[in-house]
């Protein structure tokens, strides 16, 4: 798909090298470029309790196949120059850093666009150009909202388990850049396309936001049930000790969920009947749903439910789903190290890498590049 495009990662962490990690994917050759003196990307560092890794962390390899490593001190001058020749060679440029942080290393955008004008520059920040905080997931999960609406009601607010915010973000800024180079087929001219955290992550609470801003209710925690349909999120234990997770997105669905329950009653209750009734009565009736899905086994429910199109689901373990159909087919594997990856869309006309290189180990790939320039 991008089989002559060349990307240079001036970023670390998750969210731009996410990015680039989609480039890959799409066949562009991706120039990760680490700071020898510093031991490159952070996140090779970033190690679970007794992991025995290299210098390819379980982390790490999470967002960095199909790239290759050059181990580069922008802070030394001959390395500067090595940088600028690969801008001259680039499509795209995707960095992070705080407001200042580029201008002083000398990757800022007005200085990469004076060395190839048809430069596309990706930046990821933590709150925009006028703020200098560092940004991270963690803090933006906080100060967006979404971990005081994270946890059961009355306990302690909570992040989510995954680097969410950061994964948003570099949608965000695939989107920017896709657009960015569709726009210079067009003119010509390269452009500067920015993203912070804070915004991705406010411009991701849709319901929740307006919950807020159009119903002026402001969001509370309540685990994993949905504020605005009932039952949705809620779990259910089986008979054989099984979770299943309920999403009944109709009044239709509800009937047919009580069909199989053998409670049809409920369905045609007042308290019930609809959307509306079933979210302002939703303990009462979890408590009935309760009580009846713990007469039947999850095997045996599951069928049923599935058989009637009724939206629920396992809440399965990591080793669980990379046992499913559906993980197993974006699976990366080489070199023993496996992956994931990110981009899921398909089409006739959509070509992707089908075998990827394994996550490069620091400064890999330095003397091939340099050999090139």
């Amino acid at each position: 798909m991008f089989s002559d495009l060349k990307v240079l990662e001036l970023a670390s962490v998750l969210a731009g090298p996410s990015v680039g990690q989609f480039f890959a994917e799409l066949g562009a050759e991706v120039i990760k470029v680490e700071n020898p003196s510093t031991g490159g990307d952070v996140t090779r560092s970033w190690k679970l309790a007794g992991e025995q890794t290299d210098d390819r962390s379980a982390y790490f390899c999470s967002v960095n196949w199909g790239k290759k490593s050059v181990a580069l001190d922008l802070g030394d001058a001959h390395d500067r120059d090595v940088i600028y020749k690969l801008v001259r060679q680039s499509d795209i440029v995707i960095a992070s850093y705080k407001p200042g942080d580029a201008e002083k290393l000398g990757v800022d955008y007005e200085t990469l666009i004076r060395i190839n004008p048809r430069i596309i520059y990706g930046l990821i920040t933590g709150y925009g150009s006028d703020n200098t905080r560092v940004g991270y997931d963690a803090i933006i999960q906080a100060e967006a909202g979404y971990m005081y609406m994270n946890g059961e009601p009355g306990g302690a607010s909570l992040k989510m388990p995954v680097a969410l915010v950061d994964v948003l973000a570099a949608h965000h800024l695939k989107e920017g850049i896709l657009l960015a180079l569709l726009n210079r087929e067009r003119t010509g001219k390269g452009d500067r396309i920015a993203v912070s955290l804070i915004q991705a992550a406010v411009a991701s609470l849709v319901n929740q936001a307006t919950n807020w801003l159009v119903a002026g209710v402001l969001p509370q925690k309540q685990g994993s049930s949905h504020p605005n349909i009932a039952p949705y999120g809620d779990v259910f234990r089986t008979s054989d000790d099984k979770d299943i997770l309920l999403a009944i997105g109709s009044d239709r669905q509800f009937r047919d969920l009580c069909t199989i329950l053998q409670i049809e009653t409920v369905a045609d209750g007042d308290r019930f009947k609809t959307n509306a009734a079933r979210v302002v009565n939703r303990v009462e009736l979890n408590s009935i749903l309760q009580s009846q899905m713990m007469l039947k086994d999850a095997d045996t429910l599951m069928a049923a439910i599935h058989a009637a199109k009724i939206p629920a689901g396992f809440i399965q373990n990591m080793q669980q789903v990379f046992e499913t159909t559906e993980a197993k087919a974006l699976l990366l594997e080489q070199r023993g190290i496996a992956g994931v990856r990110s981009f899921v869309a398909q089409g006739e006309n959509l070509k992707t890498r089908q075998t990827l290189t394994s996550p490069p180990h620091l400064g890999e790939h330095t003397h091939e590049v340099k050999q090139r320039l």
